[in-house]
C-alpha cells in the first residue's frame, strides 16, 4: 500500500477544498468495496456465490456467526460513513461561506 502525495507548492483554498473532497471520495469507494466483500462473504457461506461451491453446508449456527460478523461491520461502514458526510458537509459549508 502507497503513501499519500500531498503536493509540495503552495495550495490555493478551493485546491485544498478539492484534495479534502477527494480524499472523502476514496474514502466511499474503499466503502463500497467492505460492503461488497461482506456480501461476497454472505454469497459463500449461502452457496450462491457464482463459480465458487463451499466445501461443506453452513449449519445454521454457522449463518447465523456470519450474519452477526456481517451486521457489525455494516454498523462500522454506517457510522464512518455519517462521519464522511459530517466532513463533507463541513467543507462544502466553508467552501461556500467565504466564496
Amino acid at each position: 500500500m502507497s503513501l499519500p502525495v500531498f503536493p509540495k507548492e503552495d495550495m490555493t483554498r478551493d485546491d485544498a477544498i478539492n484534495q479534502i473532497l477527494s480524499s472523502i471520495a476514496m474514502e466511499e469507494l474503499a466503502l463500497s468495496h467492505v460492503i461488497n466483500g461482506e456480501g461476497e462473504k454472505l454469497q459463500y457461506v449461502l452457496g450462491t456465490l457464482p463459480g465458487i461451491t463451499p466445501p461443506e453446508l453452513p449449519t445454521i449456527e454457522q449463518v447465523l456467526q456470519v450474519n452477526e460478523s456481517v451486521k457489525d461491520m455494516l454498523n462500522a461502514v454506517a457510522t464512518n460513513q455519517f462521519l464522511l458526510k459530517s466532513k463533507m458537509e463541513s467543507v462544502l459549508n466553508v467552501s461556500t461561506s467565504y466564496a
